[in-house]
């Protein structure tokens, strides 16, 4: 028996869920919403009562977008998105779009981020889970049948599996006991959204001294009458509550010289430079997802993205667990394959903090990375890290190919993408002579030679990755029982 924070008593709660989530911000939701297109009974649990308080602009990069499409909601976030042209963000270097992206999403969507949360909880929502806020996880005991959750009211629910989503403080973490190793903070960051009292000429002249020695000032349009403004803090605070304005005014004096007579604040926050990765992903029914499982600094907009990723990378793989679908170990391939992505990117950031340093040695190292993303595929590898286009998951040897996400191809119905809203697997098959057979379940199939592959067929897995590539049956079917497990028996 597993057990962490024991939950006390002696009568056995009945299972009324077949997952719980902690947490309902982007992870947690967009996870939620996985669960349900398998028919999984999913309840949500959300710490807070109401969103926050701050409007935060996150952006979306492309596999996100991607995956948006792949689920059909990239039209209704885009209404709330402002869209800009995917280039700048490794260590905010200043260089254009490279060339070579190959996505139908080559851009990145800035949306404020109780918005894309509220679009998420809504759309989860719709497909059938449900949400509880201002419920806080207390406790939890495990053991080979479900999980006891108990809330921080004394409330005690049963579940089958349990995900924390619960952010980087998370208490599912704690209360498994699952190492949390990385650094602290060393520095903190005050950003928020400010009216200015000076011309606007006159900031951005002032910015652009500064950020010829110091990159971590940021003081920039933000909408009709705001500035933006980043700006680094005086050593590391960790308080919970937002900074004052006076903290804003002190920081920009001791840094641009000037505190470009701020004043009316939007929101105010701050946000620290901690990188801590879990040691796993996975306890017996408890799993960790999102910041939960990773905290890194906000340089080059990676986090939201870096969750919601995990969330369809989890999905399909728990919902056929529940379902008693999975191969055997099916779920174990989630921490196998989403660990070593976080820890490319908390190695991605914590190079872009040391270039963004005003100190003599990394500001020489920055020169010379700026000459050198004046080479295409330099700016298009780096790019591409962020963007998570180049992630390729190990499914062993095979074409280049095997493992990455699939573009969004054209095929005779159109794109490909919208053949994926249903969250299923795909056989996309130009050889006319393949089938999924008794996975017919679990995996749709396309004949469709006209497909833009260079390649006879490949079986794309519910998250856009690819699970095979070639052209023999008997080989496709050992790939679709590795990853739906066996096929259902057919009259």
């Amino acid at each position: 028996m597993h057990s962490a924070s024991p939950v006390t008593g002696t009568e056995r709660t009945p299972i009324r869920h077949d997952v719980i989530i902690a947490g309902c911000g982007p992870t947690g939701a967009m996870l939620a919403a996985e669960l349900r297109l398998h028919g999984v009974r999913v309840l949500v649990l959300e710490r807070d009562t109401e969103p926050a308080s701050y409007v935060r602009i996150v952006g979306l990069h492309i596999r996100s977008i991607e995956i948006m499409a792949m689920r059909g909601l990239l039209d209704r976030i885009r209404e709330h998105a402002r869209q800009r042209p995917a280039a700048g963000f490794f260590a905010a270097i200043p260089k254009p779009v490279p060339e070579g992206l190959d996505s139908a999403y080559a851009y990145l969507l800035g949306i404020p981020q109780p918005v894309i949360v509220r679009l998420l909880e809504e759309h989860a929502v719709a497909l059938g889970a449900e949400v509880r806020h201002g419920r806080a996880v207390a406790g939890l005991a495990q053991d080979d049948e479900g999980v006891t959750v108990r809330l921080a009211d004394g409330e005690r629910l049963r579940t089958r599996y349990l995900v924390g989503c619960d952010g980087a403080r998370s208490a599912v973490r704690k209360l498994l006991g699952v190492g949390f190793p990385g650094e602290p903070s060393r520095t903190e960051t005050l950003m928020g959204e400010v009216a200015v009292g000076v011309p606007p000429e006159e900031v951005a002249a002032r910015v652009a001294e500064v950020r010829r020695t110091d990159q971590r000032l940021i003081v920039g349009p933000a909408g009709p009458g705001l500035y933006r403004v980043v700006v680094p803090a005086a050593g590391v605070i960790g308080r919970a509550e937002p900074p004052t304005l006076e903290d804003f005014r002190r920081q920009l004096r001791a840094v641009a010289g000037t505190d470009f007579g701020v004043h009316s604040p939007r929101w105010l926050s701050r946000f620290g430079d901690a990188t801590r990765l879990a040691e796993r992903y996975r306890v017996g029914r408890v799993l960790l997802a999102g910041d939960a499982a990773h905290i890194h600094p906000p340089v080059g907009g990676q986090g939201l993205n870096l969750g919601v990723q995990d969330a369809v990378n989890l999905g399909w793989k728990l919902a056929a667990q529940v379902r008693g679908r999975a191969p055997d170990t099916l779920l174990d391939t989630y921490h196998a394959e989403r660990h070593p992505v976080a820890r490319e990117v908390l190695d991605n950031t914590r190079a872009q903090v040391e270039l963004m340093s005003p100190e003599p040695g990394p500001r020489a190292v920055r020169r010379l990375l700026t000459e050198l993303m004046d080479i295409n595929e330099v700016n298009r590898h780096l790019i591409g890290k962020i963007a998570a286009v180049d992630v390729r998951y190990d499914f062993g040897a095979g074409p280049d190919l095997l493992g990455r996400r699939l573009p969004d191809v054209e095929v005779a119905q159109g794109r490909l993408y919208g053949l994926l809203h249903r969250g299923r697997g795909l056989l996309l098959d130009r050889t006319g002579r393949l089938t999924v057979g008794g996975w017919a379940d679990r995996a749709d199939r396309l004949d469709d030679p006209t497909a833009a592959l260079d390649v006879p067929a490949v079986l794309v897995r519910p998250d856009g990755h690819v699970a095979w590539v070639g052209d023999d049956q008997r080989g496709l079917d050992a790939q679709l029982s590795r990853w739906f497990g066996h096929p259902t028996a057919r009259p």
